[in-house]
């Protein structure tokens, strides 16, 4: 069980704000915090690995990690981070890059065979594929064992296929391992996959705790689907109109009438939405 009390005031683009997260994570949850960007999410990770200090309580299980006058030092923590950028020592190679968190040789064999490494553990980082890259960061993580498993937007600078297949082998270890994982995240896709808790953060506050359908579907009423997206342009096609909009990775056309098209501006944020079979774009 981690139970986490805490207050910290940041400094972003739009301001002073306060940090202020009141949350309690039961052992074996997969965990994703969602939001804006600049909510706090980081800065929450960062706060659990010890990396930042902030005012209150965060206690995991039997142990104070934080509490007034009382700070433990990461190195002491019972965890595993995996960022962005990998953090791969260049000059290791990958079996060496796990050894070097823990000198279990069976183990980092076991992490490698299931990720698909095996054939690859010789090799240094930079002959190594972005997603490859990502799959050590994973296992290096998980080389001590750790009681939590941290991930800041790990996937982000994936293509889809890799993506899914590393979504895969992450629900794989975090069931194996037993870990409590709590990952940064904005793609509903991942979130809804691997996650079984969705904490969205705003200007620092927990403004939704729920399961993922409940936090990521967005129809309402007798609407049958209901995605946010990107306006891009809007063509003149004869006597018609129709809106190009960016929805993840896709583009869809949506015949738009003259008198929506008055109240659009390319750049700007839709919903599209569908009742029966006909789609309307407000």
């Amino acid at each position: 069980m981690i139970k986490i009390d805490i207050k910290k005031e940041l400094h972003g683009s739009n301001g002073t704000m306060s940090l202020d997260v009141n949350l309690e994570i039961k052992k074996g949850e997969f965990l994703a915090l969602s939001g804006v960007s600049g909510s706090g999410k980081t800065t929450l990770l960062r706060i659990l690995a010890g990396l930042e200090e902030a005012n209150g309580v965060l206690k995991v299980d039997d142990s104070t990690w934080l509490d007034k006058g009382y700070f433990l030092p990461s190195q002491k923590r019972e965890i595993g981070f995996v960022f962005q950028d990998y953090a791969l020592f260049p000059n290791f190679t990958v079996l060496e890059n796990l050894l070097y968190a823990n000198k279990d040789k069976d183990l980092a064999t076991h992490l490698l065979k299931i990720t698909e490494l095996e054939e690859l553990k010789n090799r240094l980082p930079q002959t190594l594929s972005g997603g490859q890259k990502q799959r050590v960061s994973l296992c290096r993580a998980l080389m001590n064992k750790p009681k939590i498993l941290l991930m800041d937007e790990p996937l982000s600078a994936l293509d889809v296929n890799m993506r899914t297949k590393l979504q895969n082998e992450i629900l794989t270890l975090h069931k194996e391992f037993n870990t409590t994982t709590i990952m940064v995240s904005h793609d509903p896709s991942e979130i809804y996959r691997l996650a079984n808790r969705v904490v969205v953060l705003n200007n620092g506050q927990v403004i939704k705790d729920s399961t993922p359908k409940e936090a990521l579907l967005k129809t309402k009423g007798s609407q049958k689907f209901s995605f946010e997206g990107e306006l891009l342009d809007i063509i003149k096609v004869d006597v018609i109109h129709i809106a190009i909009v960016s929805i993840g990775q896709q583009l869809v056309e949506i015949v738009v009438s003259k008198e929506e098209v008055k109240n659009l501006k390319i750049g700007q944020s839709v919903n599209v939405s569908t009742k029966a079979f006909t789609p309307i774009i407000k």
